[in-house]
């Protein structure tokens, strides 16, 4: 940061950077048409800011005024580097009435559907697809992706790197595909979406469980997608992300500590957020040509749509993993499956399919596999083997509240 910059103002131009940089990359991709020159010009103007604002204030709407001054700043550095040519001239004639008109809203939310479409393109590795995504649209750090994935964040930037050297040497248009190309596209593009759900959804690491401004954002380009392709998967995962963003405002005590799924106050679940999922699931299941997120979102729906912990429909779940596991046969679902076991056999058999996940390996590092092992040995008065696995569980979290939670847990046992 800048120096001589007021704390409160450089936490607002923090907050600024982490909520709009992904809208703002977007129309700069579109306006300047190509995303490594759009990223750095985003990044100068977020340094004019930090030089400005101290001097002028905060614009009302400070979203135009970053746009416009990178725009203005990416044309001043194409012309420095550029020759005084015919083609400079082509280069002014494209990019000068850009630089004229300030982007609509309209606009401006329509450009971040696009820069997913390219980052998303069937030309990048599928790990280059996600990984370009949710850091360019999203804004999410490399580091913050690299433990989704489990790499090194080194690792991760190389991906971005050989992504954007794709979009680059193949030229790829920055556009919605046409309707014929939508389908086989849009499998990798609910993924993005879906795993911007769950970075806000359940914050990698940090002060607070969740980040409401990623599960908005997540929950936007849903109903966009939808409306787009109105698939039954995308139709799915809009259903799913409701679902589970209708719990948000109970996760958390009011001083920030984790509150498990058994005792949040279901007063704090948002109804409307229940209704619309509840009927867009209807819809995505009535097509009979569903998949894994409708599965997802059916799961969701029960526990949506108890009254507690007791009353939920337990073998409807285990029921419902059953045939999740048929399509996704992932370490992660097979887990869930093993809690709804757990839940509705008691934790003896949880335990015992719970070790079955783990022999495997792939959860080796996943701190809740672990948590829910010590549940199971906490539940069954194994009270060594619970405390073992919490501590386990808790070298590997780096989310705070989970941390709390886990620590508490540990005492308890004491």
């Amino acid at each position: 940061m800048a120096q001589n910059v007021p704390e409160e103002l450089g936490r607002t131009i923090e907050t600024l950077y982490r909520s709009e940089s992904g809208r703002i990359l977007a129309t700069l991709v579109r306006l300047l048409g190509d995303l490594d020159v759009a990223e750095e010009a985003m990044h100068e103007a977020f340094a004019t800011a930090l030089d400005t604002w101290p001097k002028t204030g905060v614009p009302d709407n400070p979203r135009p005024w970053l746009i416009s001054t990178a725009r203005f700043k990416a044309i001043d550095g194409i012309r420095r580097r550029a020759r005084f040519d015919s083609a400079q001239k082509d280069l002014d004639l494209y990019l000068e009435p850009s630089v004229s008109e300030a982007p609509d809203k309209d606009e401006i939310e329509d450009d971040r559907l696009r820069l997913i479409f390219i980052c998303c393109h069937p030309a990048l590795p599928p790990e280059g697809r996600v990984a370009l995504t949710l850091r360019e649209v999203c804004g999410l750090t490399t580091e913050e992706i690299s433990r989704a994935f489990l790499v090194t964040p080194a690792t991760l930037a190389q991906r971005i790197v050989r992504a954007k050297a794709v979009i680059r040497d193949k030229a790829i248009p920055y556009q919605v595909p046409a309707s014929q190309e939508l389908p086989a596209r849009v499998g990798a593009v609910l993924q993005v979406v879906y795993l911007v759900f769950n970075e806000g959804y359940s914050a990698a690491a940090g002060a607070e469980v969740t980040r409401a401004e990623l599960t908005g954002e997540a929950i936007r380009l849903g109903r966009l997608l939808a409306e787009l392709l109105p698939e039954p998967e995308v139709i799915g995962l809009l259903s799913l992300m409701l679902l589970q963003e209708s719990r948000r405002a109970a996760r958390t005590s009011p001083t920030g500590e984790l509150i498990l799924l058994e005792n949040q106050d279901r007063s704090l679940w948002n109804r409307a957020h229940i209704a619309e999922g509840v009927a867009l699931l209807e819809k995505a299941l009535n097509s009979h040509r569903f998949g894994s997120y409708t599965l997802q979102a059916a799961i969701a729906a029960v526990h949506a749509q108890a009254e507690s912990v007791a009353q939920t429909d337990w073998r409807e779940i285990v029921a419902l993993y059953d045939r999740l596991l048929e399509i996704q046969p992932s370490p992660v679902v097979r887990l869930n499956r093993a809690v709804a076991i757990a839940m509705r056999d008691g934790p003896e058999a949880g335990l015992t399919e719970i070790d079955a996940v783990l022999e495997h390996g792939e959860l080796a590092n996943y701190y809740l596999a672990h948590s829910v092992r010590a549940d199971m040995y906490r539940r069954l008065g194994r009270t060594s083997e619970a405390r073992s696995s919490y501590e386990k569980a808790l070298a590997l979290t780096q989310q705070e509240p989970e941390q709390q939670f886990l620590q508490e847990r540990i005492r308890q046992l004491k």
